[in-house]
């Protein structure tokens, strides 16, 4: 494709990417509640979510999209109950009394194949995503260019995954540094875990009202 065009994505893409959030506040709050490992493994599971993204949109799922408007309300508000799911499991942990990092997810005793699979469904329930392609890509794909459609949409949402990576992964290490330093005593650790679970519902609500 147009190396022009791919460099003129990329430069759009980092500028939103770099844009704080719902994927921002998603990995904070992992970071604030679990620690490093939990928010670069959901992270890894985000832009996974959105590599999916890619390939459905390169198959023409965002074309079926667009003809039917009525399933990215859907898509939003099933994304958003998720979120919420989550964050009330963490409270409700919380206040029956768990001790240490309580869950938004189970916190340090969490698997790691859990945070995956939760963040992946997270990314995939949100339409930011399926947005990204509706609106932003078209832009820059050339029907007469030398890659078919379905291959520059996969060139141009290999890119967004790419920034997506480097940019949350230092939002999740500043986060998970930060939740280090402040919740040193157990006491301490379960207002992070409020705090991320609060953040958790933030990002359902931003989400439903998108």
């Amino acid at each position: 494709m147009d190396p022009h065009a791919l460099l003129l994505f990329l430069g759009v893409d980092v500028l939103l990417v770099c844009t704080p959030g719902p994927d921002w506040l998603y990995i904070v709050a992992r970071g604030l509640g679990q620690g490093r490992r939990a928010a670069l493994t959901a992270v890894v599971g985000v832009c996974a979510g959105y590599a999916v993204h890619t390939l459905l949109s390169a198959a023409g799922l965002a074309a079926a999209l667009r003809a039917v408007p009525a399933l990215l309300p859907a898509l939003r508000l099933a994304g958003a109950g998720y979120l919420a799911l989550l964050a009330v499991g963490t409270l409700l942990t919380l206040r029956r009394g768990g001790s240490g990092r309580a869950p938004v997810a189970a916190g340090g005793s969490q698997p790691g194949r859990t945070v995956l699979r939760q963040s992946l469904l997270t990314a995939l329930l949100n339409p930011k995503g399926l947005l990204l392609y509706l609106s932003l890509v078209p832009q820059f794909v050339t029907p007469d260019g030398s890659l078919p459609v379905g291959g520059q949409v996969a060139a141009l949402g290999a890119v967004n995954v790419l920034c997506c990576a480097a940019v949350y992964s230092a939002v999740a290490l500043g986060a998970a540094r930060l939740g280090g330093r402040l919740g040193a005593s157990p006491a301490a650790a379960r207002r992070l875990s409020a705090v991320s679970a609060v953040l958790l519902l933030a990002v359902a609500g931003v989400t439903a009202a998108a």
